[in-house]
């Protein structure tokens, strides 16, 4: 069976993802979660830096779209300033939004990313139907028993990130989720 879970690339956060970097693996369309991957639960709208980032996205022709699962008035709230296609409620992992959003962009697989904060749900959904998978840690992750074990689920899947792309790379993912965990 396919690894869906094991991520194609690992960044300490969204500002890290570069057009030069996504052109550089092919990718001129990108499919991204809100919640814990661009700002945490709390913050109902983007802030300077997030709208500068789509701007830059935008300017060297990267496609963008918002795909979450959080509710309309989150994502339409959220998406207010921004202007992209948004998709709530969009059930990731299933793969019907993402095929959507795809369609609406004029784009393929083969030139699309997936950028999420969460493996069962963003990689997953991207991987398993062969999109490139960017992970960022979450930006202030839910301490409840649910995302305490889905966090332990992915552990696994982090390490053999790690081993693919070598111990220094996941100690710099970690230090930074860590950081940001006792500083958010």
């Amino acid at each position: 069976m396919k690894d869906h879970l094991t991520p194609d690339y690992m960044f300490g956060s969204y500002r890290e993802i570069t057009p030069d970097f996504l052109r550089s693996i092919g990718v001129r369309a990108l499919l991204i979660d809100i919640d814990n991957t661009l700002a945490p639960y709390e913050v109902a709208e983007p802030t300077e830096e997030i709208r500068a980032w789509f701007e830059a996205l935008r300017h060297n022709g990267i496609v963008a779209s918002l795909v979450s699962n959080n509710h309309a008035p989150r994502v339409e709230k959220f998406n207010r300033t921004l202007g992209l296609d948004a998709y709530p409620d969009s059930h990731k992992p299933r793969r019907g939004t993402l095929e959507k959003a795809m369609k609406k962009m004029g784009v393929t697989h083969g030139e699309t990313a997936m950028l999420g904060d969460q493996l069962l749900t963003d990689s997953y959904a991207g991987k398993h139907i062969g999109l490139v998978s960017i992970i960022v840690p979450p930006i202030k992750d839910k301490t409840n028993l649910f995302f305490r074990f889905k966090r332990l689920c992915e552990r696994p899947f982090i390490r053999k990130y790690a081993r693919l792309h070598g111990y220094a790379e996941w100690m710099r993912f970690w230090k930074i989720k860590n950081k940001k965990n006792v500083s958010g």
